[in-house]
């Protein structure tokens, strides 16, 4: 049988998803990436953390049509089309749970917007990241949609006009990767990081990224009251000290 193009596997409340088609350097279709949709919700409330991966060299070369011609669409059906992605920009937005995405290779156009809207981005020395659009003639609006609350705008607006390739180090400044490591020790230290999860109490796992959602966005008084009244909240529920 052909092997599963995205998996989806549990070990106790972790949920890892991993894109799973190497030799297209992870690729999806559109019907793949709706049904990733679904696995990021359903994980989401099933989950106290989701990790995101890529099987193979590859983290995601982006979307399976990348580059080729397709009908020209009127402006209504081209909108139609996109919502599958704005959908799964969505589901990594809206998640309950954290989300870390684990880069051990190249990660371009989707695959490159997805890294960035990971909570944590965990990046091989040997990742690399790029946007490739704007040398095909394509405007990549809905990839830059994905980085407006995750990177600078001298960051974004440079790798999306420049379709330039990045390394790690520099991602890292650009606020597109969390962490650097070396390669052999990408397994390693992703494994600390969900054994420190793993030791959370779930409240504060959930809390930290409900207030990571919208204090970024919203205005200094707003993220102090929001931090405010979280805060009373979630450390004196009983769950905390158990």
């Amino acid at each position: 049988s052909m092997a599963e193009p995205i998996l989806k596997e549990k070990h106790g409340d972790v949920t890892t998803i991993t894109l799973n088609r190497p030799q297209a350097g992870n690729r999806q279709t559109d019907t793949t990436w709706a049904e990733m949709t679904e696995m990021l919700d359903a994980a989401s409330k099933e989950s106290r953390l989701i990790l995101f991966k890529g099987a193979g060299d590859d983290f995601c070369l982006g979307r399976e049509a990348m580059g080729q011609a397709t009908p020209a669409l009127e402006a209504y059906a081209v909108r139609d089309r996109s919502e599958t992605i704005f959908n799964l920009y969505g589901a990594f937005r809206n998640s309950k749970v954290p989300i870390i995405g684990v880069v051990q290779g190249r990660a371009v156009g989707l695959g490159c917007a997805l890294a960035a809207l990971c909570d944590i981005t965990i990046a091989s020395e040997k990742a690399r990241f790029q946007f490739p659009e704007t040398g095909h003639r394509i405007m990549p609006t809905i990839a830059f949609s994905a980085l407006v609350d995750r990177m600078p705008r001298k960051a974004a607006t440079f790798m999306i006009y420049s379709a330039e390739e990045i390394d790690a180090d520099k991602a890292l400044i650009f606020g597109l990767a969390s962490n650097v490591v070396p390669h052999d020790e990408l397994d390693a230290s992703v494994g600390r990081l969900v054994e420190h999860f793993n030791k959370m109490p779930l409240a504060a796992v959930l809390a930290v990224k409900e207030y990571a959602r919208t204090a970024f966005s919203i205005s200094t008084q707003a993220a102090t009251d929001f931090a405010r009244n979280l805060h009373a909240t979630v450390n004196s529920f009983s769950g905390m000290r158990s």
